[in-house]
């Protein structure tokens, strides 16, 4: 059994504490923002932030998330519903072509912008580049987080 704080709720998962939490936060939560991508850390589709970090969901433990802050893609709304600034911009940019990727790019982009909130296009590209995009929206990314640096 594991006690976190799940998008500002706590929350008991009833799993084996060596289940990736990807799959607690999809199965056991229900919170299906989140994407399975490679399951090996190497894609960026799972990311979520734990404590404020950026970290890879299908590569975290549940055993290694116990009594932590847990944020998916689903809770980075405010709770009356307004966009984050990055959902924002991503819709502006028309970031998304397939969107499978676009949790964890938009995920890897607020934890970007919280460590380095005017961040030059060197800053965007090394933070950024452990999250890949099969349809190549690279260029939309930048320019989004570009975009909702401007807005913070």
């Amino acid at each position: 059994m594991t006690k976190l704080t799940l998008n500002g709720k706590p929350t008991t998962l009833n799993m084996d504490p060596e289940t990736p939490l990807l799959w607690a936060i999809r199965e056991e939560a229900g919170l299906n923002g989140t994407k399975f991508g490679c399951g090996a850390a190497l894609c960026g589709a799972c990311t979520v932030h734990v404590n404020g970090e950026a970290v890879r969901s299908c590569s975290t433990f549940l055993a290694d998330v116990d009594g932590a802050n847990v944020t998916t893609i689903e809770g980075i709304a405010s709770a009356d519903g307004t966009l984050h600034a990055v959902q924002e911009a991503w819709i502006a940019h028309q970031v998304p072509q397939c969107g499978y990727c676009q949790s964890g790019q938009i995920m890897s982009a607020v934890a970007l912008l919280k460590e380095t909130p005017n961040p030059s296009d060197a800053e965007i590209e090394t933070f950024m580049a452990g999250n890949i995009c099969r349809c190549g929206m690279y260029t939309r990314i930048k320019a989004a987080i570009k975009t909702a640096a401007k807005k913070a």
